[in-house]
């Protein structure tokens, strides 16, 4: 993957992860969702959400801490 992609999605996804905030918050069900929407593994949502400090919450399987 070249670095542009790789920037390119990096924006895609925080651009997805903050609009679906609610209350300052991402529904663990929306991390999910969009994971699936770009094809990227939970975890990197996950790590994505720490490096934004977003906080990820209502998650049922205790997957993001």
């Amino acid at each position: 993957m070249s670095q542009r992609k790789g920037s390119n999605m990096d924006e895609a996804m925080e651009r997805e992860m903050r609009a679906a905030l609610v209350g300052g918050k991402l529904p663990c069900a929306v991390a999910f969702r969009i994971a699936k929407e770009l094809d990227v593994a939970p975890k990197v949502i996950g790590d994505a959400a720490n490096r934004l400090s977003i906080k990820i919450a209502k998650c049922q399987l205790g997957c993001f801490p």
